[in-house]
């Protein structure tokens, strides 16, 4: 599991806008890396256009933000679209990177017991370091959270 003062697992993955995402070639700048279940739910879609208003101000702090989910290129592109988000969202579709980071777990609803994204949020600064670790986010508010954090 990542935890805060830890190196960021280093991952490349294919983003809706085309061609993939290094981290590690983002280095000199911070990264807001969120996790998130799946594209174009009520939750999902809450968080993410927080995150989409958020991101002039996240610029301004020389921040970054990306979104990573086990859906497709092509979902996220929709999704993108739909809702005019301003970040790259990342398919992560063999859930490796989730896993790297811890939030690949066993989740239960209605009984069922199942492996999905455990909502998760990663600040990481200019040299690769968690700076603060948010698991189990609640997606409305925490754009605001994010930002007081980038502040600090």
């Amino acid at each position: 599991m990542v935890a805060k003062g830890s190196l960021a697992p280093d991952f490349t993955l294919p983003t809706d806008l085309g061609g993939g995402v290094t981290l590690s070639s983002l280095r000199g700048r911070r990264v807001v890396l969120y996790f998130y279940p799946k594209d174009d739910t009520s939750g999902c879609t809450a968080q993410a256009c927080e995150l989409r208003d958020a991101l002039p101000r996240f610029e301004g702090l020389d921040a970054v933000v990306l979104g990573v989910s086990p859906d497709s290129v092509a979902s996220h592109r929709r999704f993108r679209e739909k809702y005019g988000l301003n970040f790259p969202l990342l398919a992560d579709e063999d859930h490796a990177v989730a896993e790297a980071y811890g939030v690949w777990v066993e989740k239960s609803m209605y009984g069922r017991r199942y492996m999905g994204i455990e909502r998760s949020t990663f600040l990481i600064d200019e040299d690769g370091i968690v700076l603060e670790a948010w698991r189990k986010v609640k997606p409305n508010g925490h754009a605001e959270m994010v930002g007081r954090a980038l502040l600090r």
